[in-house]
């Protein structure tokens, strides 16, 4: 039961982490545009944003399915 909670808090650790890359790629892209306007440094920089953002979401999705199978679920079966 647990590896199947833990298959599935990984599927949503990176659908929803890709979608917070994405978008966060985005916002900083179109930001640092703006103020850099040489070379590939807004690239550079978004993608660098959106690799941290992508890290920092999977992570803390684990996290919370981590602690719901393990303490909220248990009491359960």
């Amino acid at each position: 039961m647990q590896q199947n909670f833990l298959t599935l808090f990984t599927v949503i650790g990176l659908i929803f982490g890709f979608l917070a890359g994405l978008m966060a790629f985005l916002i900083a892209y179109n930001e640092y545009r703006r103020h850099f306007t040489h070379g590939k440094a807004p690239l550079l920089h978004s993608i660098r944003t959106a690799v941290f953002t992508f890290a920092v979401m999977f992570v803390l999705t684990l996290a919370v399915g981590y602690v719901l199978v393990n303490y909220v679920f248990a009491g359960n079966s």
